[in-house]
């Protein structure tokens, strides 16, 4: 029996696709996502082909949902006799763990938004390399019933100091959007702590882009991702 994965060893993966209308590129779109160098294990092949079929998706909603708009955007420009757009698309990736039989990493896109201004998602992935599937939050509270809680928590305390120093703004009734939009696979490993995160405009106005709060590893209840999970 081979031993289980204690990293994952990945190189980025690079694919590009143009759109044109009479010949004239009016979207481009740059997809980079991980690949693992070696797929010798279970868990090596189901992460590439996870990966390999969010590509495909990503690539899918750039012809459905915007290029629509690219072509749109371009006759309205041809007819105005304005200079005449390309819509530009992105999906990368940051990988934020990698020891310890756990990788963890976040995805992240960027395309034009509502009169020009970068709308930006995320996605975070933690998966158990022994067993090759993604790991639960809650499997890091172990026998926590309140973890979603201590979350809240520490979040609206980080936001009531970032407030309170002047370094950030959120909406007047961010309280109520922190329960509301509260998502429990948005999450991801640092050497700092477990960081989780809101989408962009939920909790905050744009500038503010994508919240992100990191529990420190020293939380009670907070298992250590080097720890091994109970049985």
């Amino acid at each position: 029996m081979k031993a289980p994965l204690a990293q994952l060893p990945t190189q980025p993966l690079v694919t590009e696709r143009e759109w044109t209308e009479d010949g004239i590129p009016v979207l481009t779109a740059t997809c980079s996502l991980p690949q693992p160098a070696m797929v010798q294990s279970a868990a090596a092949r189901r992460i590439r082909r996870y990966y390999q079929l969010q590509r495909r998706c990503f690539f899918k909603y750039c012809e459905a949902w915007l290029l629509p708009q690219a072509r749109a955007e371009y006759h309205a420009a041809l007819d105005a006799s304005r200079p005449l757009p390309c819509f530009r698309a992105e999906l990368g990736y940051c990988v934020t763990w990698n020891q310890g039989g756990l990788w963890s990493l976040y995805t992240h896109t960027r395309e034009a938004g509502p009169a020009g201004a970068p709308l930006l998602t995320r996605r975070g992935d933690t998966w158990d390399l022994s067993a090759g599937y993604p790991i639960p939050l809650q499997d890091f509270f172990p026998g926590v019933r309140g973890w979603k809680r201590t979350l809240l928590s520490f979040a609206a305390g980080e936001i009531t100091r970032q407030e309170a120093a002047g370094v950030a703004r959120y909406h007047e009734h961010w309280r109520q959007a922190l329960r509301r939009h509260f998502n429990g696979q948005n999450y991801y490993l640092t050497e700092d702590g477990l960081a989780f995160f809101y989408p962009m405009y939920a909790i905050a106005p744009s500038a503010e882009g994508i919240p992100v709060f990191t529990l420190p590893y020293g939380t009670p209840g907070l298992r250590q991702p080097t720890q091994e999970p109970p049985p």
